[in-house]
């Protein structure tokens, strides 16, 4: 199944299925708090999530994993429950068509925090898409 232009697809799922969870998110939180919004989309993660694994039998022994797995599992996870409650807070008091193109951000810092702690090496090309999409937050961001 993986294949080297299967991520590709797997990325542009990824996008479209971002892309509703902002419009679903921003009309389901009108009139309520944004952190219990947060809290309940998370608990129909763990109900999906957990059907999904179960049912593609892919469950195995999670307590067999290693000490540097669950740390960094559980700071990946740390680190989504943030964005999230940040993003819910950013989608509740302003547009989704801009809240979502500056949440996009995160490529920018994906990119270099991967050049950083990974070793990876984007290409020039790579690198002038990128400085696009933080061009974008840029002109996004400044006020009229």
């Amino acid at each position: 199944m993986a294949t080297s232009s299967s991520w590709f697809f797997w990325a542009a799922l990824s996008a479209v299925f971002a892309a509703l969870t902002a419009i679903f998110a921003k009309i389901g939180i009108r009139g309520v708090d944004s952190d219990l919004a947060t809290l309940i989309r998370t608990f129909i993660i763990v109900i999906v999530l957990s059907c999904f694994v179960w049912f593609a039998g892919k469950w195995s022994n999670p307590f067999v994993f290693s000490p540097k797995t669950w740390g960094f599992l559980g700071l990946s996870g740390l680190a989504t429950g943030l964005s999230w409650v940040c993003y819910f807070r950013a989608l509740q008091i302003g547009d989704a068509s801009k809240v979502a193109p500056v949440d996009k951000f995160s490529l920018v810092l994906v990119a270099i925090f991967a050049f950083v702690f990974l070793d990876e090496r984007p290409s020039l090309r790579d690198w002038l898409g990128i400085a696009l999409v933080a061009s974008g937050v840029v002109i996004l961001a400044i006020k009229r």
